[in-house]
């Protein structure tokens, strides 16, 4: 019996992590993070439930990675600091994840991998990497072949012809595992809805050769630190052109040494200049490459677009935003680009200029390629939102894929084969764990309920003090306000006389007792509050002895 069970990934983008159980052994693929919206004040991560393996730690066996991208190992040291179990992954994705840990003081067992070499993790689960084509180096995709049969797990890919690293997915592998016979196929969703082939990284390519040769003044591009395939090719240039590169943006700057201290990426010193020695460099001699193509609040191309920093944008400079936002930051990237547009400077981005950004995941007739390959006896969609997962099981089931092998999970399904058929048997504890980035704090729901209350209402502290032998009021309430309007604040003192009315009045033991005194001095005040305003304020009392 085996047991495909999700912990995330299926239902939105990010978060993933599958977990394969057989003959009472786990497996994890992934373990990945996802970001919060805006609607989430204080929290900085969102990590994956992994109570069912904490639940089932004696059997778990190990972890094993696609690629370094956030959303697939940016989960691992919440997970490896309670359950330490080998990680398994190619060299630059373990180099990813090692900067993770250590950032966190966590260590770990990790082990490199090579694609098509396949290894044993515990005794049911013989694993082999599969190269995939993405926007960072040595992604990989896996086949797991267990005692009940065989699954495909394609990572996160698409099909370039030509890809920057002459590193293509790898079909013929994926095709031999299909003539042997696969049991389950589980496959990249993102872009299901996309009709068109996902293009080749060189449309990027030329893009920006013919953009540079047109800019006489300063060229700035945006994109995710990890695509560290662009990266390759806009240092090229810059070399071939005579511009000299600023990096902006702690990640950027990260990944980029990693990158060059590992091979992957092979230009000299000289190229580089620190991001402060910018404004006194002719423009046409210069590139900056900074983070923040999703529009983040602390990222390099926010401070340009709000003119903090050393750098400020000028007519005649070229802002490239070679990204598209994730589903979720549209709004933040739209006020970014209209913050970047009073500055001054050209603006260019993949809906005015579609060669700046191409996708790292595969469309719509990519994903039936691999189906039609692969020809596995089930299917369940992955890593995407429920639009996609649902657009993705149409494909096929016009590729021919029979009605029962279709199967349509979400977080915490268990999906159950046995004898060779697929069928949903429960579910296991699954949901998100709101984190701070650093230290041990979670945010519980009850918290972020209350800091969104907090920005809804405003708070008012009120503060009364007693005489400790008879109880009489001594001073107050004094009250002050945060996040409240100025006609709010404005009555604020007619608000403390009232309350110190009806304060007066109570009964000397209800205001010998703290607890009961401080009830009563939040009833007084939010009274008092309701005759000037709508809104129902959140009262913190305190009440001093003397």
């Amino acid at each position: 019996m085996l047991h495909v069970i999700p912990l995330g990934g299926l239902g939105e983008i990010g978060l993933n992590a599958m977990v394969l159980a057989c003959r009472g052994e786990l497996l994890l693929i992934d373990a990945g993070l996802m970001f919060p919206s805006a609607g989430m004040p204080g929290v900085d991560i969102i990590v994956p439930d992994f109570t069912h393996l904490k639940r089932n730690a004696a059997q778990f066996k190990g972890v094993v990675l696609t690629h370094g991208h956030e959303d697939h190992i940016g989960a691992l040291p919440y997970l490896l600091d309670e359950l330490p179990v080998p990680v398994y992954g190619t060299r630059f994705t373990l180099a990813l994840a090692r900067n993770r840990l250590e950032e966190l003081g966590v260590e770990a067992d990790l082990r490199e991998i090579e694609p098509r070499s396949p290894f044993k993790v515990g005794t049911a689960f013989t694993v082999e990497a599969t190269r995939v084509t993405h926007t960072v180096p040595d992604a990989v995709g896996y086949i797991v072949r267990t005692p009940e049969g065989t699954i495909i797990h394609t990572g996160d890919f698409k099909l370039d012809p030509d890809p920057i690293d002459g590193l293509k997915t790898d079909l013929e592998r994926w095709g031999e595992a299909g003539e042997e016979g696969v049991l389950c196929l589980l496959s990249d969703s993102t872009n299901s809805e996309l009709v068109d082939e996902t293009g080749s990284e060189r449309v990027v390519q030329t893009t920006f050769e013919r953009l540079f040769q047109e800019t006489k003044g300063r060229i700035v591009v945006a994109q995710f630190s990890s695509n560290l395939h662009r990266v390759r090719h806009i240092l090229s240039l810059c070399e071939r052109t005579g511009r000299l590169v600023a990096l902006q943006g702690r990640s950027m700057v990260r990944n980029v040494a990693l990158a060059r201290e590992m091979g992957y990426l092979q230009v000299p010193d000289s190229l580089f200049v620190h991001i402060d020695s910018v404004p006194k460099l002719a423009p046409h001699r210069v590139v900056v490459l900074t983070t923040g193509a999703q529009g983040e609040p602390r990222a390099g191309l926010t401070q340009l677009a709000h003119g903090d920093g050393p750098v400020r944008l000028e007519a005649g400079d070229l802002v490239i935003v070679s990204a598209r936002p994730i589903p979720g930051n549209e709004r933040s990237v739209g006020a970014l680009l209209d913050q970047l547009h009073w500055r001054g400077a050209r603006i260019v981005y993949a809906q005015v200029e579609p060669g700046v950004h191409v996708s790292g995941h595969a469309s719509r007739p990519q994903q039936r390629r691999v189906l039609d390959i692969v020809k596995p006896r089930h299917f369940v969609p992955v890593h995407g939102e429920v639009r996609h997962l649902h657009r993705h099981l149409t494909t096929a089931r016009e590729s021919g894929m029979a009605p029962e092998g279709l199967l349509l999970a979400h977080d915490g399904d268990v999906v159950t084969f046995e004898e060779g058929r697929g069928r949903f048997s429960g579910s296991v504890p699954s949901g998100r764990i709101l984190r701070e980035r650093s230290g041990s704090g979670v945010v519980t729901p009850e918290t972020l309920l209350e800091r969104n209350r907090l920005a809804e209402t405003g708070m008012v502290a009120a503060v009364v003090v007693l005489r400790r032998d008879t109880q009489a009021l001594v001073a107050g309430p004094q009250l002050s306000g945060q996040g409240l309007s100025p006609d709010e604040q404005g009555v604020l003192s007619k608000i403390a006389l009232e309350a110190k009315a009806y304060f007066e009045e109570l009964n000397p033991q209800l205001r010998g007792d703290d607890a009961l005194a401080r009830e009563e001095l939040v009833r007084a005040v939010k009274r008092a509050f309701k005759q000037h305003t709508t809104r129902r304020t959140l009262v913190v009392p305190l009440v001093v002895r003397v």
